[in-house]
Formats: structure tokens, C-alpha cells, sequence
């Protein structure tokens, strides 16, 4: 599997606080070890974001990313639910 990040995620990324940059690394290993985890919580947006997947990072804070055929996942936004989708 190949991990991509768009530039506005890296910003997002950058400003985050350690614990949950560190959180989200960890997340990422389970993800490309089994997508299909229930504490990911991965489910297709609708609305303004279809065609986009949600991961959760932890109670607040979502990744979410594009995925493009079997062998690409692109992350585009991570931030809190508010951020968001508010």
C-alpha cells in the first residue's frame, strides 16, 4: 500500500500537538495491517466530502483520506469533528 499526503494535510499535521501526531502514526500501522479494525471506525463521507473515507485518531480527531484503487491511500484533512464537518 502507498501513503500519500496533501499539502493542507502536512499543515494540519505540523500543528497538531506530539501525542496526537504520535496517535496518528499508530493508527496508520493498523490501517495498512487491517483496514477493516473496528477502533478505526473507517466509514465513506457523504455530502460535501463523498468520495472521501473518515478514520478516527482518537474520541475527537479524524484523518481523512481519498482512496485511489487498491494500492493508494492519500491523505488529504486531519483535524477535530468540529474542524471538520462544522
Amino acid at each position: 500500500m502507498q501513503i500519500q499526503y496533501l499539502p493542507k494535510f502536512k499543515k494540519q499535521f505540523q500543528k497538531l500537538p506530539l501525542k496526537i501526531q504520535n496517535q496518528f502514526r499508530d493508527r496508520l500501522k493498523l490501517l495498512l495491517v487491517d483496514p477493516t479494525d473496528a477502533r478505526l471506525r473507517v466509514h465513506p463521507l457523504k455530502g460535501n466530502y463523498k468520495g472521501y473515507w473518515s478514520m478516527n485518531i482518537n474520541g475527537d480527531i479524524r484523518a481523512l483520506y481519498i482512496l485511489q484503487g487498491e494500492t493508494l491511500i492519500i491523505f488529504a484533512l486531519i483535524g477535530s469533528h468540529s474542524q471538520l464537518y462544522g
